[in-house]
């Protein structure tokens, strides 16, 4: 009966221990900080070219160091240096044309100014002597009803009336020839508009060739930045759109991970994470997260999540905020959630 019972007691005993052992575990993985595997990547920029050009000269190779607005890559501009030069010439032409026809236009305005100012006067000479004549003739017409004149005389004085009648139609027409000049000063004035317009439109064409010219010069972006990929070099013809280098900002790195639909609740942005390498175990960083997915996809191939491989989930960035220069591109670690949430 004795090892019956021992062996009833067993059973329960087996069981008490399996249940606190379960519960241990339970317990230690509840409040285990949940991660997600990621990569860490850059920003990586491609420096293109923007225009037509032979390359001259590739000034960094891969794994340089460029400074910011660094000269990158030189390419021949030639050809653009001689269209400045020609629209240069054509301005100086343009600038030549527009003085010779303000003075033109000055010359004929005081010239014009002066013929009808003399005209004028010559009307107004004119209508005084008509007017003199055609009193006088009036009364030497009376001293003939009188008998005090002769028919000759009146005759004299008809005569000289209708002179300067005829003199101040003559003056009448002169005055309107001249002040109807006026329309070749209007088209003098078009002329000279004409040509400043041309002029501000070459000038608008040689700065618009003077900021194609710039591009011939190829700048690194406003920060310092790691030459990644050199795809040109001297000799060849890069067309608008050729990549030259690809750079990466060593400042500026984060690990992408994505995270299940189930979790996507407990990531929100800027909240602070830690980041763990594989190549560094134990050493951990803090993070922030800067991009969550506002649509889900299916977890890349190469990546491992701790629900092994869910159907979908949303990408996302953690920005590294210590270290960054220990983190190589590539590099696989994990980024734990910071318990209770802390740090948000």
């Amino acid at each position: 009966m004795r090892p019956n019972r021992a062996r009833k007691l067993a059973v329960p005993v087996i069981v008490l221990v399996a249940l606190a052992a379960g519960g241990v575990w339970y317990l230690r993985h509840r409040h285990a900080p949940l991660y997600y595997t990621g990569f860490v990547e850059g920003e990586e920029r491609i420096i293109r070219s923007e225009v037509t050009g032979r390359v001259l000269q590739v000034k960094f190779a891969e794994g340089d160091t460029i400074p910011a607005e660094e000269i990158i890559v030189v390419l021949d501009d030639r050809d653009i240096q001689a269209r400045i030069k020609s629209k240069q010439e054509e301005i100086g032409v343009l600038d030549a044309e527009q003085r010779t026809q303000a003075e033109r236009v000055a010359l004929v305005e005081s010239t014009w100014t002066r013929d009808v100012s003399a005209r004028q006067a010559e009307l107004q000479q004119a209508e005084s002597a008509a007017d003199l004549a055609e009193r006088t003739f009036t009364r030497e017409q009376g001293l003939v009803e009188t008998g005090a004149s002769t028919a000759q005389l009146l005759d004299d004085n008809r005569a000289r009336r209708d002179q300067a009648r005829a003199a101040v139609q003559r003056a009448r027409e002169v005055l309107a020839r001249t002040e109807a000049e006026e329309h070749t000063i209007a088209v003098a004035r078009r002329e000279l508009d004409s040509s400043r317009q041309r002029r501000d439109l070459a000038e608008a064409q040689l700065a618009e060739l003077q900021v194609t010219q710039s591009k011939y010069i190829i700048r690194s972006p406003g920060v310092g930045t790691v030459v990644q990929t050199q795809f040109i070099w001297p000799g060849e013809l890069a067309q608008p759109g050729t990549a030259m280098v690809s750079v990466l900002d060593p400042a500026d790195k984060y690990v992408q991970i994505y995270v299940p639909v189930a979790d996507v609740g407990r990531l929100q942005l800027g909240q602070r994470v830690e980041i763990e390498l594989d190549s560094r175990p134990g050493q951990r960083v803090p993070g922030e997260v800067s991009f969550i997915a506002d649509k889900a996809n299916f977890t890349p191939e190469k990546i491992e999540t701790r629900s092994d491989r869910m159907g979908q989930v949303y990408r996302a960035k953690v920005r590294i905020l210590e270290g960054v220069e220990r983190f190589q591109p590539g590099t696989e670690g994990n980024v734990y959630l910071m318990p209770d949430g802390a740090g948000r």
